[in-house]
């Protein structure tokens, strides 16, 4: 499976999305999120987060890089827009082998960081409240995570 592709006309749409997503979701999976500013990546995160059972409030973690959310599983939401440098040793890898979800807003600042093995949803605006979200997955355990939620 190579990627997956929907349009969405409303941020509760993408929640909706997300959540399903969420419903599938394993300890230690990543999930890379890439988009312009105001994309839907932290309206994404927060579908997600429903979808785990998260009860706080969810807001991009832009000036904190990580912050965590505990659900049915735990939720590390990163931003790592404002990292100065791609290499600096912030301990990315002991999130993403850990017992829960890590999302990555602006991933591709930390490419050489990312495991190889991913989900990246990348979000792009179509006018007004639609997006276009596309789904590439990594790794086998993406490829049929993606094949669950997305029945050709």
């Amino acid at each position: 499976m190579k990627q997956v592709e929907l349009v969405v006309h409303s941020p509760e749409e993408t929640k909706a999305v997300a959540r399903r997503l969420a419903e599938q979701l394993e300890p230690g999976m990543v999930i890379a999120l890439e988009g312009d500013l105001g994309s839907g990546k932290t309206t994404f995160t927060k579908g997600l987060a429903e979808g785990l059972g998260v009860r706080r409030t969810v807001n991009s973690p832009t000036f904190t890089i990580v912050k965590q959310y505990e659900g049915r599983l735990p939720l590390y939401h990163m931003d790592v827009y404002r990292l100065e440098d791609e290499w600096e040793d912030l301990g990315f890898e002991e999130y993403f082998d850990g017992d829960g979800v890590t999302v990555i807003e602006w991933a591709h600042l930390i490419a050489g960081q990312l495991p190889e093995e991913r989900l990246t949803v990348s979000l792009f605006h179509r006018g007004g409240d639609e997006r276009l979200l596309r789904f590439e997955p990594s790794g086998k355990r993406y490829e049929q995570l993606c094949k669950e939620i997305f029945p050709s």
